[in-house]
């Protein structure tokens, strides 16, 4: 999907986003008489108006960011120092504020909970920067994995995201300002993404975050065959053999991760597994699921780079290996035991 320019999204999504969402707030009680009376006819308890009230949180949280990020903008002198060091702390601090927020009425209205075991990446690399290697799958991983690493790891991710998450006006506003890269689909993003990636990782401090998601989308099984697919059309049939092995997750694409171990080779490497909302791939299966009433469970394990391995097959390898791990891991964990 194509996006708009970005001086058009600015003109346009963003006021749009404040101006619908003091739309809704004044007319909310015929909002909520009109799903309260839906809800007797909708199975599970109160659906339509915890539904309701789901986006108007997030329409507010959006519309109350993107002030907060004119205000900033306004500060660093209209834009002239909004990417300076003090600017770029102001930002994380306020989406580590945002995102507990966020957090906060997830568990609240969706009865949702997040546990982390295994390293703790605050203490297994303090004082050296991480790549963080990510499963993905299921709505709102990226926000609970950011989240963590923001507010209870005190670190300052960097991220490599889908281009079409810019149509989220304050993501697409807050992210920009801050080092991550929004990468497009087709043969020329795939192209241009290990140099990106390279370039991203390229300074990484002692509280640094890089964060990649090796699998390039969402987890589903017609995702995982296409990958699988795609590997034996390329001829690589061993990675394939490999993929085939692994019922959880999908083949990473190694080509991110080698850019990113190259440009920054003294990086500690994180792997991230996660349990809980693996059966909610599609809209419909969110809505099946309300109330979710999940316990989200997130297992980290740390590598120093001392023990990364050299070269780039052996890194491959290592990958897959790594990757293989993951899928056990959530094959005995799926119910959310630790």
């Amino acid at each position: 999907m194509r996006l708009p320019p970005r001086w058009l999204r600015r003109l346009l999504l963003a006021p749009g986003v404040v101006v619908l969402a003091v739309t809704v707030v004044t007319t909310v009680p015929v909002w909520a008489l009109l799903a309260l009376a839906a809800s007797p006819f909708v199975p599970g308890r109160l659906r339509p108006l915890r539904l309701l009230w789901i986006g108007l949180v997030y329409l507010v949280w959006d519309a109350v960011a993107l002030i907060a990020l004119f205000v900033l903008w306004v500060a660093s002198g209209f834009g002239w120092r909004v990417r300076s060091p003090a600017f770029e702390q102001a930002h994380y601090r306020l989406a580590g504020w945002f995102l507990r927020v966020l957090f906060w009425q997830a568990r609240w209205t969706l009865r949702l909970s997040i546990e982390v075991a295994g390293a703790d990446p605050d203490t297994a690399l303090a004082g050296r920067p991480e790549l963080v290697l990510c499963r993905h799958a299921g709505p709102g991983d990226s926000f609970i994995l950011i989240h963590a690493l923001v507010n209870w790891f005190c670190r300052e991710p960097r991220i490599v995201l889908k281009h079409t998450l810019q149509w989220d006006p304050a993501v697409d506003v807050l992210l920009n300002r801050l080092p991550n890269r929004f990468l497009a689909p087709g043969p020329d993003g795939r192209a241009a993404l290990p140099e990106q990636i390279g370039q991203l990782a390229t300074g990484l401090d002692d509280d640094s975050a890089f964060v990649l998601f090796p699998e390039g989308g969402n987890f589903t099984p017609k995702r995982r065959l296409r990958a699988i697919a795609r590997l034996r059309e390329l001829g690589h049939e061993l990675m394939a053999s490999r993929a085939e092995r692994m019922r959880h997750v999908l083949a990473p694409q190694p080509g991110g991760l080698l850019a990113a171990l190259d440009a920054a080779p003294d990086a500690g490497v994180i792997f991230v597994a996660h349990t809980g909302l693996d059966r909610m791939v599609t809209i419909a299966d969110v809505w099946r699921e309300l109330p979710m009433d999940k316990r989200i469970v997130m297992r980290f394990w740390s590598v120093p780079p001392e023990e990364v391995p050299v070269g780039a097959q052996a890194r491959i390898d290592w990958l897959f290996d790594w990757w293989g791990r993951m899928d056990a891991w959530i094959a005995k964990h799926q119910n959310g035991a630790t």
